[in-house]
């Protein structure tokens, strides 16, 4: 009787989790909350890729490359209907910059099969404002 009772226990607490779970972000505003209070900047056609210390794929709408406090958004040209949390990006810069239209190749981390390319666009500078004292 005791194990029928664990197991209707872990069933019910089971069933209850996707009611917990948080609502997911739409891909667009999970790019705004990721922007928070930054600036958008003029536009640059290219970034040193030595400088970026992270990226972020945003499904379906965007990359966001890390430098320091700035955040550079790109929003691909073609191909990023391909675009997944999981892939893995992959790039042949020339000169350690990427550039727009430079081709990035994505990879299902899982299967390890290619699942797209990309066609880069404009990388948008996003920086934060100085509070006046």
């Amino acid at each position: 009787m005791r194990a029928f009772l664990t197991a209707l226990a872990g069933a019910v607490l089971l069933s209850a989790a996707p009611a917990l779970a948080k609502p997911r972000l739409s891909p667009e505003a999970e790019l705004t909350k990721l922007i928070g209070n930054r600036v958008a900047g003029e536009p640059v056609k290219c970034i040193t890729l030595s400088n970026v210390r992270s990226v972020r794929i945003i499904d379906r709408t965007a990359l966001v490359y890390e430098q320091g406090s700035t955040l550079y958004v790109n929003r691909p040209r073609g191909g990023a209907e391909h675009l997944n949390q999981w892939d893995t990006l992959v790039t042949q810069p020339f000169a350690g910059r990427l550039c727009r239209p430079d081709i990035v190749r994505l990879y299902d981390s899982g299967s390890r099969f290619e699942s797209g390319w990309l066609s880069l666009g404009d990388f948008v500078p996003y920086r934060r404002v100085r509070q006046a004292r």
